[in-house]
């Protein structure tokens, strides 16, 4: 499981929190953490020194809606190629998947990157590209919009911004969470600033992590250090990546390429300016744009499946086991929901390593 070295560093951070002798609860917001601390055992390790770390919407295949889904699916259905990362292929709706309309006849292809979609929109009459992820994938299409693009090619967006979920969470207060855990490769991006307010108005311990086992580890016992000593700040663990102004660069091309906008996230309500939509001078190259009068004609579809408590699993009210689908209706092969469907799924992480079946 740990080298040695990294196995006597761990159990040395583990007996230095059971010395604080406390009882809290930390968020994380990171698809890769959640299997961190799934696959190498650190759950279990932190609840016997009396800390819980609860997961939370960072999984961008698993936020992104049913609605979005089938943006995409009418699209495909009225003859348009749809380019998706491999994992939305899968995503259920009432109306089927991606997956189901490729197999009725739809051209629906899987894609590694944007820059696959824009070279595959040379061998097709129309293409789009379904654009899902945080700030850490948000950039490579925004560096896309600024070339020269196929005239049949087009971005359905559908990325997300952190922060706004995070608001969003504390505002809806549904449990007490005790600190937060910062997903690095979106701090890469965005830097320290963005987190501020949220220990500095409402008094939440934050860290900044990486993602190996020792950096979730010691993001907790900093977390830790800072409720025991009644300070509220944005520590930062992973320094070796993750500076103070981010990558000011990246975020210049978002600003000149995006606008942020009000958008429902799978789990919540609309959350106001959490989404990326292009804009207004990227209109021929926004597919809401573009097949206005397709999307215009697509029915509205529920959230989840029934039985499916993915949106319960994203805003951290319950454990992937506490869904009665579970291992049972739910699974890889046959997912209920985007949390079984992608390997940044809360439920898929815990099919995977805890053996449920």
């Amino acid at each position: 499981m740990f080298r040695y070295r990294d196995e006597k560093a761990a159990q040395k951070i583990i007996e230095s929190i059971r010395r604080e002798n406390v009882k809290l609860r930390f968020m994380h917001v990171c698809g890769t953490h959640q299997d961190t601390l799934v696959r190498f055992g650190l759950e279990r390790m932190l609840q016997d020194v009396g800390v819980e770390i609860r997961q939370g919407p960072g999984c961008p295949v698993c936020v992104t809606t049913s609605n979005e889904v089938a943006e995409a699916i009418a699209l495909a259905n009225a003859g348009v190629t749809i380019s998706v990362f491999g994992d939305m292929l899968k995503v259920p709706t009432p109306l089927g998947s991606l997956g189901d309309a490729r197999a009725r006849g739809a051209d629906v292809r899987i894609v590694y990157s944007v820059e696959d979609a824009v070279r595959l929109a040379r061998e097709v009459k129309e293409m789009v590209f379904m654009a899902i992820g945080f700030e850490t994938t948000s950039p490579t299409t925004a560096a896309m919009m600024v070339e020269d693009l196929p005239d049949n090619f087009s971005v359905l967006s559908c990325h997300r911004l952190l922060p706004p979920a995070l608001e969003a969470i504390i505002k809806m207060g549904e449990f007490r969470i005790d600190g937060l855990i910062e997903p690095g490769h979106v701090s890469v991006m965005i830097g320290e600033e963005p987190y501020h307010i949220f220990s500095e108005r409402d008094k939440i311990p934050q860290v900044i992590a990486g993602f190996e086992p020792l950096d979730l580890l010691m993001a907790s016992y900093m977390l830790v250090r800072q409720v025991k000593e009644g300070r509220a700040e944005v520590e930062n663990e992973y320094r070796r990546l993750v500076r103070e102004e981010g990558n000011p660069r990246a975020v210049k091309l978002l600003e000149e390429v995006f606008v942020p906008v009000d958008r429902a996230w799978r789990g919540f309500p609309v959350i106001p300016k959490s989404a990326y939509e292009l804009r207004p001078k990227y209109d021929d190259y926004n597919a809401r744009k573009v097949y206005q009068d397709i999307l215009e004609k697509r029915p509205e579809v529920k959230e989840e499946l029934g039985g499916c408590r993915c949106g319960e699993v994203l805003r951290g009210l319950i454990d992937s086991e506490q869904c009665p689908a579970f291992g049972r209706g739910c699974t890889p092969a046959y997912p209920m929901g985007p949390c079984m469907v992608s390997r940044e799924g809360g439920c898929n992480i815990a099919f995977r390593y805890r053996g449920k079946m």
